[in-house]
């Protein structure tokens, strides 16, 4: 499948101090990486309340954006992305391409849709990722609605993993999501009545100062998160 590549990839690591390490290098060297578009690395955390009790210390997260497939096999290659090897014991790579995107992302769009046509034809697994920056004056508010939506989602039929991502414990935050099939996330997010509510009240609320919101075609899956393959 030609087009835009997406990957997600954590990490587990022992030695919290030789992550954040890595992570300042890898900002620096991800720069250089020609056929990157776009590269967040992300804080993890379980997602239940999205406050500092989620942190997950010992899990980081790299989202990268590639030109296609070759510039991301490239990457994987480079010091920036294998580099992580030398701190961490664990890895999960899921590779995507996006069916479907609304919002900005720190005032960009980081996923391109080249085939719309994708979307009604894909049948395999699909991933959603959210992203969210908080409004600071809102965000009790949200907290308080997040309870039930992921009660919800843990007990969703479809659902292969979900982990709360962020560049931030407070305020910038996210979730990854695999999915059976695009069915299972769609009757997620609008039959689940928590997350249907939680739709209908982001406007009124007024929750976000940016979000965003996309749906990914997963073309593979590689390596384990907290010892299991999604």
């Amino acid at each position: 499948m030609s087009g835009q590549v997406v990957e997600l990839r954590i990490w587990e690591t022992p030695r919290v101090s030789r992550a954040v390490s890595r992570v300042a290098i890898s900002r620096l060297q991800l720069r250089r990486i020609s056929g990157l578009r776009f590269a967040k690395l992300l804080g993890t955390g379980s997602g239940e309340t999205f406050t500092m009790r989620d942190a997950d210390p010992h899990h980081w997260a790299l989202l990268t954006v590639w030109d296609d497939g070759h510039a991301a096999d490239a990457g994987a290659a480079s010091t920036a992305i294998g580099g992580w090897s030398e701190v961490s014991t664990t890895e999960l790579r899921v590779r995507m391409t996006p069916l479907a995107t609304k919002g900005r992302w720190s005032r960009r769009e980081p996923f391109l849709i080249d085939d719309p046509s994708r979307k009604r034809e894909w049948d395999g697994p699909v991933a959603a990722i959210t992203r969210a920056r908080l409004r600071p004056t809102r965000a009790l508010s949200f907290w308080r609605a997040v309870p039930p939506v992921v009660a919800d989602l843990t007990g969703s039929d479809g659902l292969r993993l979900a982990v709360g991502i962020g560049e931030s414990p407070i305020g910038l935050q996210g979730t990854f999501s695999l999915w059976e099939n695009a069915a299972a996330l769609t009757h997620f997010a609008y039959r689940s009545p928590a997350h249907a509510n939680a739709i209908r009240e982001t406007r009124p609320q007024r929750w976000y100062a940016e979000d965003l919101f996309a749906r990914l075609a997963v073309l593979d899956v590689e390596g384990t998160y907290t010892g299991v393959r999604p």
